[in-house]
């Protein structure tokens, strides 16, 4: 099993463990690639473009989703500068975790969407950790 799948696996089960409402998880490489996504049952359809986006703002970026929606809140020009360049597809919320190896370096990131953005961060950064990386919320 890819480290991906099981990053996905365990991202769910610990959104099972929380209680949490149906989830929509997405594995992105440091290109900004979709390595997998699942969605469970009971998650809406539109829940792929946020984790998306989520994964993608992290990655293409350098910067974790709680650190994107900080500089968001901060300087709004830049986010929307930032989106506007890449074609829309940033979302600057928590949920948008990147995914660190064992030497520090970026190698993908994580988006999971479905409840609230601060548990969403929580159930993807506990599936990076269950395949052996790094999380950074």
């Amino acid at each position: 099993m890819t480290k991906a799948r099981t990053i996905i696996r365990k991202a769910l089960a610990k959104g099972h463990e929380m209680g949490l409402k149906p989830l929509s998880v997405i594995v992105l490489d440091s290109g900004g690639h979709v390595k997998a996504f699942e969605r469970e049952d009971g998650a809406a359809p539109g829940r792929f473009a946020i984790a998306h986006g989520k994964a993608y703002g992290s990655v293409m970026l350098g910067m974790a989703g709680t650190a994107q929606m900080a500089r968001a809140e901060q300087q709004g020009y830049f986010m929307n500068a930032v989106n506007g360049a890449y074609g829309g597809q940033v979302v600057p919320v928590p949920g948008g975790v990147l995914v660190r190896d064992k030497k520090g370096a970026i190698i993908g990131a994580v988006g999971l969407t479905g409840d609230t953005s601060d548990n969403d961060a929580i159930a993807a950064a506990a599936g990076i950790e269950a395949a052996g990386l790094t999380a950074e919320i």
